[in-house]
């Protein structure tokens, strides 16, 4: 069992907290028992598993399933777990696994969303949750965001990071560009647009376009929609969070397309 927080693994995993490191080393950090059973139900490969002895007596099977998965397992005692997570109160168990993991993008779609410079963790990951929940088929990132593959990105998606296909895009407005000369309605959420999001046909392949928490859209981006819409509030409310925005611009979409659970 590694007790030694100067253990040259455990060293190696901790530097896994900072953006700079995860790039460098080519791996992501998954935290907790959900988000291991999804790991394992897409059949991602493993690099690294680690888990408390409480842990593994408790999830005998999820650890016969990391000695198979895994190139490296170790058992490590709560002191070093809490140590290599992120999270306040892990749940024993803490894996890596390599950056180049993605399912592929789709060749044509009837809903996507595009976000752009979003930097807060939390609603990247409640924006994948909401968007697989509602059967978008794919969701792209600006560069500039926040990592797609930040532990608090993987915790907000619920597990959904591995079932949505995702892109960092290296030119967002190059791609919605591409998108709309294959035929796809492209719609900017702004606040200054005349029709609310419920007015407009979303029937059509339509991609939505979401901007930064605090200064939305740009307007090189948003001078590439087809229609903006606007999402109306009471007098007193200055915005909603972007996440909560994609979720009403969603399933509008989908509730017009008609929405069919798979």
């Amino acid at each position: 069992m590694l007790t030694s927080l100067q253990n040259p693994l455990i060293k190696q995993l901790r530097k896994l907290h900072r953006p700079r490191e995860r790039r460098e080393q080519q791996l992501f950090l998954l935290e907790g028992t959900h988000l291991l059973e999804e790991a394992y139900a897409v059949d991602l490969a493993l690099v690294t598993v680690c888990c408390t002895p409480a842990w593994q007596e408790q999830h005998p099977d999820l650890w016969e399933q990391a000695i198979q998965r895994s190139q490296r397992t170790e058992i490590v005692s709560p002191e070093v777990l809490e140590a290599i997570a992120t999270t306040v109160q892990p749940d024993g168990v803490v894996a890596t696994a390599q950056r180049q993991f993605h399912l592929p993008m789709p060749e044509s779609f009837r809903l996507g969303i595009a976000l752009e410079t979003l930097q807060d963790p939390g609603n990247l990951g409640t924006v994948i949750r909401t968007a697989a929940a509602a059967g978008a088929e794919g969701l792209w990132l600006s560069q500039d965001s926040v990592d797609i593959d930040s532990p608090k990105v993987l915790r907000a998606s619920a597990g959904q990071w591995f079932r949505l296909p995702m892109r960092v895009s290296d030119d967002l407005c190059a791609d919605v560009q591409q998108f709309r000369a294959q035929g796809v309605q492209v719609v900017a959420t702004l606040p200054t647009a005349t029709l609310t999001y419920w007015e407009v046909d979303l029937t059509c392949p339509t991609l939505v376009l979401m901007g930064n928490e605090g200064a939305g859209l740009s307007p090189e981006l948003a001078a590439l929609a087809d229609v903006a819409v606007k999402i109306p509030l009471a007098v007193e409310v200055e915005s909603l969070n972007v996440a909560i925005a994609s979720a009403l611009m969603l399933y509008e979409a989908k509730r017009q397309q008609g929405f069919r659970q798979v």
